[in-house]
């Protein structure tokens, strides 16, 4: 996943078209936001890390990103048919020990620590897959363990990379495998893919799958209609595969910002890119409005004032079309930073974009590309983020269509002296099933006299896996309230319980 605005560099110019505005569902301080940020291996960032200096590198990213207000991390743990956690299915990769098939020494799983890293601040953990990529170069080597080496029939060359043949159910078969294999395997929060289906197009090729069209083809009067029809079995059947394994996983997908163009679908957007629909056969909308995802998040790097994919009409496009499923927008922070408000050339278009994101009801979050940007705090973006856009925290949406039960009320809450300080103490409440059990509690804090709204999130205190909050005593005098919540794996909330103590 890059910036592609050369594949969009076509240079006709045109006007923003008008749109009616939702009202604004969340305000200047959302309780209830998506707030990710991308982890990607491929560009090598991690390649040949000792084992320390990778989980140092990992901690301290995770350590900024949570203070920047980020409660979701993608991470990039399948990036050409190889992992970067245990796997009896395909070989370690090369982003991981430089090597492809060759197991890191000494011996750790990047995924579960960076599950267990997340959970233990409360952040999610989605688990960022590439579907079809099997060599990102030809040039790099492969693994005897590799899948290519084993059924090198399911896999075609195209330009300088390595496919699995979307076409074939033994492709499918394959994927739906991994996936299964990560979900039944490992603690994760979601599986999510991003914009690689059928490859962006190779100047002057054709995707060479005349064969196989010619096999599976049949009934279909187009080949774009059989590429389209071969990518959806693939998306229905590992949203199946997720929902039938563990029925609290999301799946969603982060594709490229380009639905359709107007000038190929009335309905779609003022723009003159590359097209999802059209150029990597990937049908978003269909996807949505099928339930076949579970979450969307338009890659829309692009800034304000764009000549050929202008962020704004973009944004507004798809907050119309989002086929009511949960919606994010995927930021591109460098993009952000390097270009000037239209209406103010002091400042980047930071404010302009999280006002507009802000603005539609259907948009509930955004996700950074890339994380290390915000860790390095690129054009004072992770500073921007902490002072203002996320300066209190914000819970992650709730799928309630995937499960609308909140879990039961904590019990017991009760304040203890202990060797370590004075405590807030609770007890987890009762649950009959997975779907049902508190996985975080929210601590929120009142003045003794203040109305309790749990609906503002500048009185969360703490997000926190613990059964327990250390409380700031001074002297005894100032009294307070101190409401809790539960959460469950889909951050329903429970109904609040109040205690009242003396600081």
């Amino acid at each position: 996943m890059r910036l592609r605005l050369f594949l969009c560099a076509w240079t006709l110019l045109f006007c923003l078209g008008a749109t009616a505005q939702y009202p604004s569902q969340t305000g200047r301080y959302p309780k209830r936001e998506f707030r990710g940020a991308w982890i990607q291996v491929v560009n090598g960032q991690f390649r040949g890390m000792s084992a320390e200096k990778m989980q140092q590198t990992l901690i301290d990213q995770l350590n900024s990103l949570q203070k920047a207000g980020i409660n979701a991390i993608i991470f990039q743990v399948r990036p050409e048919a190889d992992a970067l956690y245990a796997s009896q299915l395909e070989p370690w990769s090369r982003y991981l020990t430089g090597v492809q098939g060759q197991a890191p020494d000494p011996y750790w799983d990047p995924m579960q620590f960076m599950i267990d890293e997340c959970h233990k601040r409360c952040m999610e953990f989605h688990a960022w897959i590439n579907p079809y990529r099997a060599l990102t170069s030809l040039k790099n080597g492969i693994a005897p363990t590799h899948l290519y080496n084993i059924h090198p029939e399911w896999f075609v060359t195209y330009g300088n990379q390595l496919y699995f043949n979307p076409a074939l159910p033994e492709s499918r078969h394959h994927i739906c495998m991994v996936v299964m294999d990560i979900v039944s395997r490992y603690d994760v929060d979601a599986i999510h893919m991003d914009d690689y289906f059928y490859p962006y197009p190779v100047n002057g090729q054709d995707f060479p799958d005349n064969a196989t069209f010619a096999r599976y083809g049949k009934g279909f009067s187009s080949k774009g209609d059989w590429r389209r029809h071969n990518v959806n079995m693939l998306i229905e059947e590992i949203h199946d595969t997720v929902r039938r394994v563990k029925p609290w996983v999301k799946f969603g997908i982060s594709p490229f910002g380009i639905y359709r163009n107007e000038s190929s679908d009335p309905l779609g957007s003022r723009t003159k890119g590359l097209q999802n629909y059209d150029d990597l056969y990937a049908d978003v909308l269909l996807w949505a409005r099928n339930g076949w995802i579970d979450y969307n998040i338009p890659q829309i790097y692009w800034h304000v004032g764009h000549p050929v994919a202008d962020y704004e009409t973009l944004v507004k496009w798809w907050a119309r079309n989002s086929e009511n499923r949960p919606l994010f927008i995927g930021q591109s922070v460098q993009n952000t930073v390097q270009n000037t408000d239209p209406t103010d050339p002091t400042i980047n278009q930071l404010p302009r974009k999280m006002a507009l994101q802000r603005a539609y009801q259907t948009i509930g979050g955004s996700c950074q590309w890339y994380a290390s940007a915000v860790v390095e705090n690129q054009g004072r973006y992770r500073d921007a983020l902490i002072a203002e856009y996320h300066k209190y925290p914000a819970l992650p949406p709730v799928f309630d269509f995937m499960d609308d039960k909140a879990p039961g009320k904590v019990r017991k809450v009760k304040p203890v002296w202990t060797a370590d300080g004075y405590l807030l103490f609770w007890t987890a409440p009762k649950y009959k099933d997975e779907m049902d059990r508190a996985v975080q509690y929210v601590v929120y804090r009142f003045g003794a006299d203040e109305e309790v709204d749990i609906d503002d999130p500048s009185h969360i205190v703490a997000i926190t896996r613990d059964t327990f909050y250390p409380l700031p005593y001074e002297d005894g005098k100032t009294r307070f309230q101190y409401v809790i919540t539960a959460l469950d794996r889909l951050h329903n909330e429970s109904k609040s319980v109040t205690k009242k103590v003396k600081l």
